[in-house]
């Protein structure tokens, strides 16, 4: 039981790590983006898929514990 928890935690730390990377390479590119000519439009698309990302990494790990859990 105890180990059961142990990869449930495991699971969420990896996915909330997962999201945590996506929103500083979505920074890194913000910073590229803010010194190049890019339309504001194709900046919202880079912002848009990078958000998605990372809260699809942390919703995932939240929704794979509590489905593996039962709850």
């Amino acid at each position: 039981m105890l180990a059961e928890y142990y990869e449930q935690i495991e699971i969420l730390a990896t996915n909330i790590t997962l999201g945590i990377l996506f929103l500083l390479i979505g920074l890194a590119i913000r910073d590229v983006l803010k010194r190049s000519a890019v339309p504001k439009f194709g900046r919202f698309i880079v912002w848009l898929v990078l958000f998605l990302g990372c809260f699809g990494f942390i919703a995932k790990g939240i929704i794979q514990v509590y489905w593996e859990s039962g709850l």
